[in-house]
C-alpha cells in the first residue's frame, strides 16, 4: 500500500464558522473535520498508487475492484482526491474559455456547474470519491460522457455491475438520473465512500458556506452573489442521491 501526502499552500482566515443554515453536528463519535480539509487546503493522508483515497475507502476501493475483476469489469479510477488548487485550475480554466468565446461571466459561471465544482466545494477534496470507468475497452477522447454508459455504449456493462454491486462496498452514486433533480448533470461515473462522505458533507453544510465563498478570490468568484450562493449549495451540494444525506 502506498501512502501519499500533498501540501496545500492555500490558507484560509477570518472566516466565520456559524452555521447556515442551521443543521446538525457530527455525534460526538464522530472525527471532528476542520473547514480547510473539507475544502482540500490541508494535507491529509491518501492511499494507494493511482487510486489516492483515505484508507478506509481505499481498502473497500480494493475489495470492489476485485470481485468486479472476477467478473470481467476492470474498474479504472479517472479521478479522486483534488486539491483545492487542481479545482481552481479547472474551474479557471473553463471561465477564462468560455469568456473568451463571448459568454457573459454568469453564463460561464452557470456552464462550469453543469458539470464542475465550485474550488473548496467538491466531494473530490474528501478523498471519498471516484470518478470510474472500465479499463478494459479501448475509448478515445473523453471518457466521462454519460452516452458512453448507456445501451450500447463501451461502459454498459460495467455500469450495470456498479448499479448491482458498488453499495455492497458502500460506494454510492451521487448524481443520479432521477427526475427532477437539480444541480450538476447525470454522472454514472462519480462514486462516494458514504461512511466517510456522509458525515463530511453534515459538517461541511453546517458551515456558513455564504461567508466561505465570499472569502475566496479566483477567475469569475466576484460575480457570486448571496442568492447565486444559495442556490448552488440548495442545488449543487445538497440535490443528490438521498442514500449520502
Amino acid at each position: 500500500m502506498q501512502r501519499r501526502k500533498f501540501i496545500k499552500k492555500s490558507s484560509l482566515s477570518g472566516l466565520a464558522l456559524t452555521m447556515l443554515p442551521t443543521l446538525s453536528f457530527a455525534s460526538d463519535n464522530e472525527i471532528e473535520y476542520s473547514i480547510l480539509e473539507l475544502m482540500g487546503k490541508v494535507d491529509i493522508d491518501l492511499y494507494g498508487e493511482g487510486i489516492n483515497l483515505r484508507q478506509e475507502a481505499h481498502d473497500a476501493f480494493l475489495e470492489m475492484k476485485k470481485a468486479a475483476y472476477s467478473d470481467g469489469i476492470d474498474i479504472k479510477i479517472v479521478s479522486s482526491y483534488r486539491s483545492f488548487e487542481r479545482q481552481r485550475t479547472i474551474f479557471e480554466r473553463k471561465y477564462l474559455r468560455y469568456i473568451d468565446e463571448g459568454m457573459s461571466p454568469l453564463d460561464a459561471i452557470d456552464k462550469i456547474i453543469e458539470y464542475s465544482t465550485i474550488p473548496g466545494t467538491s466531494r473530490h477534496h474528501w478523498g471519498t470519491d471516484i470518478d470510474v470507468i472500465d479499463g478494459y475497452p479501448k475509448v478515445e477522447g473523453d471518457v466521462l460522457v454519460p452516452n458512453l454508459f448507456k445501451g450500447g455504449g463501451p461502459f454498459e456493462n460495467f455500469k450495470k455491475w456498479m448499479d448491482e454491486n458498488s453499495e455492497k462496498f458502500d460506494f454510492h452514486l451521487v448524481y443520479t438520473d432521477v427526475a427532477k433533480r437539480n444541480g450538476f448533470k447525470y454522472e454514472p461515473w462519480h462514486y462516494s465512500y458514504a461512511p466517510l462522505s456522509v458525515p463530511m458533507l453534515t459538517q461541511f453544510r453546517s458551515k456558513n458556506l455564504m461567508q466561505i465563498l465570499k472569502n475566496e478570490e479566483f477567475e469569475g468568484s466576484s460575480e457570486f452573489t448571496t442568492g447565486f450562493i444559495k442556490n448552488y449549495v440548495r442545488n449543487n451540494i445538497l440535490d443528490i442521491n438521498t442514500s449520502l444525506l
